[in-house]
């Protein structure tokens, strides 16, 4: 067992005196505790790999919490000068600025302005604070009018398609970099499957990067090297992307994606995709009456796209029962809505896959997250119930329509799988240990988190073909 496959057992959770000391954020005393008990040579293999999980997780947290209640409101202050006590505390209780305990006090999620700037027109306006990407809440910008224009097209032609070129890189920061250093860095690339065709790597730099397989859970580039000095670590390559809609595919004009067996998609993976008693309640509630998979799953979409806000959320490495959570909060972002769809799917049945890597956009590149699910006779479909939320935000109900059964071709694969390890694996804990949109470096004795190196991705090109 790997240090990353310790999170398939946090579902063995703390004990009671931990989990306390964890909740109030009295972190030293509960890593303490933690290490106390991984000394026991008696400790079950569940519980063992479970405080090995937490400790780290418990080490990280605080770094995306990194205000008072005083500095909270003094950083929206800097944006929104009349911004009150009142309304700070309004966006607290609909669970829209996050927070944790440091020692019994509060602290503050460092992305809380973007994320309100994300998800309402109003507080963007008031911030000047413009976002791109189809899942802003700014109306009429190119983003969303290219979005519409895309999904007019596809509804009209059946079909979409957008070659796309990309450039990607990562760079260990000044601070982190020490000459003669051992590194090992990943960097996603795109996998080849049914909607995503002609994938080609043009370049690496350096050009000694082992190229996963094309149909790799997860793909990457990995460069190993011993560094003299400090560069970049690049990648660009290049893909078709092909949106078909579901139309077509009920008309039978369109061949049906049956490339995978659906069978392999029904199960449980701890510690996030679990059937637990409210997942199974809410699943049967939502799908109640129905008897059709593809009717079954669009009232799971439903049922998230119209109850769920998008907020911002801290790094999945430090996030416990994300499918579940979500589903008590009703908050959540991009993965966290695929992976509750995708959980709930399965519960009832429906054979569900995870899907991400970036949203590709002429004037945005973004990490982003989606999940396909089979029904016969029209095979693998897609979903994005983030998409969703977000046409919910700018009232367009024909957009939220769209993105179940489809989804838009300005977009990049990387990862057909959660939680599963590169073609060349990790010996460190990874800074995302289920998924890869940013990358990944490490060196001979630990992991670099992201604060300690730099990422980029641009998209250089996309042509409607």
């Amino acid at each position: 067992m790997t240090v990353n496959d310790c999170f398939r057992y946090l579902d063995a959770g703390l004990p009671e005196d931990i989990r306390r000391l964890a909740e109030a954020g009295f972190i030293e005393e509960a890593v303490c505790l933690i290490d106390r008990h991984l000394q026991n040579a008696c400790l079950p293999t569940a519980l063992g790999a479970s405080l090995t999980a937490h400790r780290e997780m418990l080490l990280r947290r605080l770094a995306d919490f990194p205000y008072t209640y005083e500095e909270a409101l003094q950083h929206v202050r800097e944006r929104i000068p009349d911004f009150s006590e009142e309304e700070f505390a309004a966006f607290c209780d609909a669970g829209r600025i996050r927070w944790t305990y440091d020692r019994g006090r509060k602290r503050y999620f460092d992305r809380f302005v973007e994320s309100l700037a994300k998800t309402d027109a109003g507080f963007a306006k008031r911030a000047q604070l413009t976002l791109k990407g189809a899942e802003s809440a700014q109306a009429g910008t190119a983003a969303e009018s290219r979005t519409d224009r895309v999904i007019r097209l596809i509804r009209e032609n059946g079909s979409l398609a957008v070659r796309i070129r990309i450039r990607a890189s990562v760079c260990v920061t000044e601070a982190a970099f020490q000459p003669g250093m051992r590194v090992r860095v990943h960097l996603p690339i795109p996998i080849a499957c049914g909607a995503q065709t002609a994938v080609a790597i043009e370049s690496l730099d350096p050009p000694t990067g082992m190229i996963a397989p094309p149909d790799a859970g997860q793909r990457t580039v990995c460069w190993e090297e011993t560094m003299s000095t400090n560069h970049p670590f690049s990648v660009t390559y290049a893909f078709t992307r092909t949106a078909v809609s579901l139309d077509s595919l009920k008309k039978g004009s369109a061949e049906p994606d049956t490339a995978d067996d659906p069978a392999a998609f029904l199960g449980e993976e701890p510690p996030h995709i679990l059937f637990s008693p409210y997942i199974r309640s809410l699943t049967a509630e939502v799908t109640a009456g129905e008897s059709e998979t593809l009717e079954k799953a669009r009232r799971i979409y439903d049922f998230i796209t119209e109850n769920m806000t998008y907020t911002y959320m801290p790094a999945y490495f430090s996030l416990e029962s994300i499918a579940e959570n979500c589903a008590r909060s009703l908050t959540g972002d991009c993965g966290v809505f695929a992976l509750l769809f995708l959980t709930m799917c399965r519960a009832a049945g429906i054979p569900a896959a995870w899907e991400s890597g970036l949203a590709a956009e002429p004037d945005f590149c973004g990490a982003h997250d989606w999940v396909r699910f089979y029904a016969a006779p029209f095979g693998w479909l897609y979903a994005d119930p983030s998409y969703g939320t977000a046409a919910v935000r700018c009232g367009s109900e024909s957009r939220r329509q769209f993105y179940f059964g489809h989804v838009d071709p300005y977009r990049m694969a990387a990862n057909r799988a959660f939680q599963v390890p590169f073609t060349v694996p990790k010996a460190h804990w990874r800074a995302d240990p289920y998924d890869n949109q940013l990358g990944e470096i490490e060196t001979d004795t630990r992991a670099l988190i992201y604060d300690e190196y730099i990422r980029t991705k641009d998209v250089l090109s996309a042509e409607e073909l």
